[in-house]
């Protein structure tokens, strides 16, 4: 099978690139099973699969690689070997769907999202061509069917419990309007406790409005982009991770890799929040500044180790592989 993966970051990310390691994550645990594999991604992406590639980095980290074009060629390159392949996993969104009727190799999309609803009549178009999977029910379209809804798996090993957690607070994800790094802010100084934040920049203006004039070096520090090696201590040391979210997310990476550390998550009510985090016991779902203050000081009588191995059994990378290997048996087979 073909497993076509985004070309905005390397498979896996070194650091920022969400989309690049659940291919990582799921191409790797699919070879681990035995299934054979061609991971069509940058050329400087690490796999035990086959690699196929037509540019040899990314777009967001070369700049001499024009987006349009290196995409244009990636995708192409899959679809012209269609023949060679049993089952094509696109997880790069909705412009590989243009292609899904010239071939007979059947397709399965995992959408990760609407990134507005523009995007939406091309996947209305495909909708009884291919097969879409969902990565959480909160984010399902009503136009549209799907297959399964399957979230994300995490390589739950690369956690682990911090021996002396409680330190500060932390925002962890996207410096941008919709991650809500400027309520992080205000929480943090409502409450009296410093905090983190960790993330690429992906929106300027904002980061120099809502972010930079707090920043001191003390109770309120910005990171930049932490990578895998820094992770887990990052995660694992925090009071509670903020996710005070202004956009109806459909999933968060971040969320569930802090549960991984034991690390609780106080987040909006909105989006996938309410199926990835147990109120009261995994994390706090909240509505609002004072509903959100009221759990940072509660945040520390959870239990991390229970929080860990709920994490653990909800959203661990071989619960992911399983449910992937069942619907692509469904695709296959025409069901």
């Amino acid at each position: 099978m073909a497993v076509l993966a985004p070309i905005s970051w390397r498979v896996p990310p070194r650091h920022y690139g969400p989309w690049e390691l659940f291919a990582s994550l799921l191409t790797e645990g699919l070879v681990a099973r035995g299934v054979d594999v061609t991971l069509f991604a940058t050329g400087d992406s690490l796999t035990a699969a086959r690699l196929s590639s037509v540019v040899p980095r990314s777009w967001s980290e070369d700049d001499q690689v024009d987006p349009k074009v290196a995409e244009c060629l990636h995708i192409a390159s899959v679809f012209e070997r269609a023949g060679e392949f049993d089952l094509i996993h696109n997880g790069f969104d909705f412009l590989p769907l243009t292609y899904s009727g010239l071939v007979e190799t059947p397709v399965l999309t995992t959408i990760h999202g609407f990134s507005s609803p523009r995007i939406v009549p091309v996947y209305a178009r495909y909708n009884r061509l291919g097969a879409y999977v969902s990565i959480s029910d909160a984010d399902r379209h009503p136009d549209l069917d799907y297959l399964a809804t399957i979230h994300h798996g995490i390589d739950t090993d690369a956690f682990s419990l911090h021996p002396d957690p409680g330190g500060y607070l932390l925002f962890y994800g996207r410096i941008h309007p919709d991650k809500g790094a400027a309520q992080a802010i205000a929480l943090a100084r409502r409450v009296g406790l410093p905090l983190l934040l960790a993330g690429i920049v992906q929106n300027q203006a904002y980061f120099d409005r809502e972010v930079a004039p707090h920043l001191d070096d003390d109770r309120v520090r910005y990171l930049g982009p932490v990578g895998p090696d820094e992770r887990s201590a990052l995660l694992g040391g925090a009071v509670a991770l903020l996710h005070l979210i202004e956009f109806e997310e459909p999933f968060g990476l971040s969320v569930v890799e802090a549960m991984a550390s034991g690390t609780p998550v106080i987040a909006t009510r909105r989006g996938s929040m309410p199926e990835l985090i147990d109120h009261g016991a995994t994390g706090f779902l909240v509505d609002g500044a004072e509903d959100a203050a009221a759990a940072v000081e509660r945040a520390g009588q959870l239990d991390r180790p229970a929080i860990q191995a709920q994490a653990v059994r909800r959203f661990g990378k071989d619960r992911m592989v399983d449910e992937y290997l069942a619907a692509y048996d469904r695709v296959v087979r025409g069901r």
